[in-house]
C-alpha cells in the first residue's frame, strides 16, 4: 500500500516560503502542502492561486490549534521568529524544518536540538546550497582525488545591488539577525565545513558600504580548518565585477567555476522540478575547468561537466527521515557548528582579532 503523503504546514510566504519551500514541498511525492501561514492578503491570494487546494491561516497560532492534522512544520518566516516557532512546534510533537539560519546563536541551536531529541521528533535545517550543481561537482572532484590535497578553498557569493531594498534582512537591529554574514554567510560557511571539517581559527572583515545601510553588506571570512585547508569566503551585495563562485587549489590541480546554480532563477521564473525534464542542468559554456599552470580564462585546464543541481533531494530526504527510513539531511547540531563560526566571525570583525577555537 502507498502511504498517505505527509501533511505540511508552511509558516511564511515571502521569498523563502514562496520561491523555495512551497514549490519544493509540492514537488515531493511523499509531501503535500496543506496550509500556508501568512497575514499578508496579497500573499494569501498568491498561495491560493499557486496551490488551489491549500488552506491559509493568518497566524501560526491558528496552525498550531490543529497540530494533530499535520505531520511536518516548515518555518520560512523572518529570522527572529525561528526559535520561538520551532520551540512551539517541537513541544507539540511535530517534526520541523527551519530555514537557515536556524537561530541567532549556536547555543540556541543546540537547545533546539536537545528539545527535538527529548520529544523524539525531527529537526532539520534548510541548507539548500548543499545541493547546488557546482557544490555537488566540486565535492565529487575532491572525493575522487582530482585536486590532490586541497590547500585553499575560495568561495564567493557576490551580487551587485548598490541600492538598498529595505526590509528586515537589511535592518541593523540585532534582534532581526540580518546582514550578509548570517544570510549568505550561512551558505558559504556550511559548505566549507561540509567539505573540509572543523575550524580552529576565524578571521573576518565586515563592512557597511552602501549609503543608509545599517548592517554588513560586504564581508570576508578566513577559516583555518583542523585538516590544514584554508577557506577564504566572500559574501557581498556591492561587487561590481563578480569573481569565480569557486576557486579551489590543490597539490595536483585547481578547479575554477563561474556562475550560480540555475535552480533559484528557475524557481523565481515559475519553473517547477516535477515539470522540468532537465531540472538543474547547466549550459556547457558555464562548466568549470580543472587543470594546473594556466588561467582558465585563457583556455587552461579541461572543462568538467557540471552535475545537475538537486534541491528536491533535500525534501525527499526530509520525508524519509520523518518516516524513519533515512537520516536527517541537515541536523541542528551541524547548523550550530556553522553558527559557532559565524559568531566568531562577527567578533573578529568587531574586535579586529583572530578568534581561536
Amino acid at each position: 500500500m502507498t502511504a498517505t503523503p505527509l501533511r505540511v504546514g508552511l509558516i511564511g510566504y515571502g521569498l523563502a516560503g514562496s520561491v523555495f519551500h512551497a514549490p519544493l514541498i509540492a514537488a515531493t511525492d511523499d509531501l503535500v502542502l496543506d496550509t500556508v501561514v501568512t497575514a499578508n492578503p496579497e500573499r494569501q491570494e498568491q498561495a491560493r492561486a499557486e496551490f488551489p487546494d491549500v488552506r491559509v491561516a493568518a497566524t501560526p497560532e491558528e496552525l498550531f490549534e490543529r497540530a494533530d492534522e499535520l505531520d511536518l512544520i516548515v518555518i520560512a518566516s523572518p529570522n527572529k521568529t525561528h526559535v520561538p516557532l520551532a520551540t512551539t512546534a517541537l513541544k507539540a510533537g511535530l517534526p520541523v524544518v527551519v530555514d537557515k539560519p536556524i537561530s541567532g546563536t549556536a547555543a540556541e541551536a543546540r537547545e533546539l536540538a536537545a528539545l527535538a531529541d527529548e520529544r523524539g521528533v525531527l529537526l532539520s535545517v534548510f541548507q539548500n546550497r548543499r545541493w547546488d550543481n557546482d557544490f555537488l561537482t566540486l565535492r565529487k572532484l575532491i572525493e575522487d582525488g582530482a585536486l590532490g590535497d586541497v590547500w585553499r578553498f575560495e568561495s564567493r557569493f557576490e551580487r551587485w545591488r548598490p541600492q538598498l531594498k529595505g526590509g528586515w534582512r537589511e535592518s541593523g537591529d540585532p534582534a532581526e539577525i540580518g546582514g550578509l554574514l548570517y544570510d549568505l554567510g550561512s551558505h558559504v560557511v556550511d559548505q566549507a565545513l561540509v567539505l573540509f571539517g572543523p575550524v580552529t581559527e576565524v578571521y573576518a572583515e565586515a563592512v557597511v558600504r552602501r549609503d543608509g545601510a545599517e548592517t554588513d553588506d560586504d564581508t570576508f571570512i578566513a577559516l583555518t580548518h583542523a585538516s590544514g585547508v584554508r577557506s577564504h569566503l566572500y559574501v557581498s551585495a556591492t561587487t561590481a565585477q563578480l569573481g569565480p563562485r569557486f576557486r579551489v587549489l590543490g597539490s595536483r590541480a585547481g578547479f575554477v567555476k563561474y556562475g550560480l546554480d540555475p535552480q533559484e532563477a528557475a524557481l523565481r521564473d515559475g519553473a517547477r522540478p516535477n515539470t522540468e525534464a532537465a531540472w538543474g542542468i547547466e549550459e556547457a559554456e558555464l562548466y568549470g575547468r580543472l587543470g594546473s599552470g594556466e588561467s582558465p580564462v585563457t583556455g587552461g585546464g579541461t572543462a568538467v561537466e557540471t552535475m545537475p543541481g538537486d534541491y528536491p533531494a533535500y525534501y525527499a530526504a526530509v520525508a524519509a527521515a520523518v518516516r524513519g527510513t533515512g537520516p536527517n539531511p541537515v541536523t541542528a547540531l551541524e547548523a550550530a557548528e556553522a553558527l559557532d563560526v559565524l559568531e566568531a566571525a562577527r567578533r573578529s570583525a568587531l574586535d579586529k582579532v583572530t578568534v581561536t577555537f
